[in-house]
């Protein structure tokens, strides 16, 4: 029986993660595996630490506290989204009378970098700090548990990614970018208030 309580916990701390690797993939980026896979070990060991520390980090960190930096984080992610976003720098372009803006092609994916593929592992391994308080307490084991949300933080981001592409190209075009953005800033604000 907690064998299934330890995957049902793998999948509910990586919810967070599809979605914002959807959000990645509407902005056509590729997160190639190596740094998922670094992405997904950042989650482990930040999982790991929250179970085993459990009650002593949650009278320095509450719960409430871990959702609102992990939920700050998100939405200034998706504010910078929007802004970098090829239809705000268009718009911007023109009200500063530049006379040709730079914009992206839509139709080449881009691959993250190492550094922002830390960044995204730390902002999604926040998220995880509150599940791994509460795993902890209920005295889960911390190796399985982590081993079971950064098996699952692999597969989200890759499923996320590729789905997010895929409607991307067919459905948003241009606006993909701003569109991903609210998503992110909708997440953050379920992150910090519910």
């Amino acid at each position: 029986m907690q064998g299934l309580t330890i995957l049902l916990i793998g999948v509910a701390a990586n919810i967070d993660n599809l979605v914002i690797s959807v959000s990645y993939g509407l902005r056509l980026n590729k997160i190639p595996f190596l740094y998922n896979l670094i992405i997904s070990l950042i989650s482990i060991i930040f999982a790991y630490i929250s179970i085993t520390a459990g009650s002593y980090l949650s009278t320095y960190l509450s719960q409430a506290m871990a959702s609102y930096i992990g939920g700050f984080l998100i939405m200034g992610l998706g504010i910078w989204f929007i802004i970098t976003s090829p239809v705000f720098r268009k718009n911007k372009s023109i009200q500063l009378g530049e006379s040709h803006a730079v914009i992206p092609s839509l139709n080449k994916a881009k691959q993250i970098t190492l550094k922002e593929s830390v960044f995204l592992g730390f902002v999604l391994a926040l998220n995880c700090l509150t599940i791994g308080f509460a795993a902890g307490i209920t005295g889960l084991s911390p190796l399985f548990t982590s081993i079971s949300i950064g098996l699952f933080s692999v597969i989200s981001i890759f499923l996320g990614v590729m789905l997010g592409n895929k409607v991307c190209n067919t459905l948003f075009g241009k606006y993909s970018n701003s569109i991903a953005g609210l998503l992110l800033i909708v997440i953050g604000i379920y992150e910090m208030f519910f």
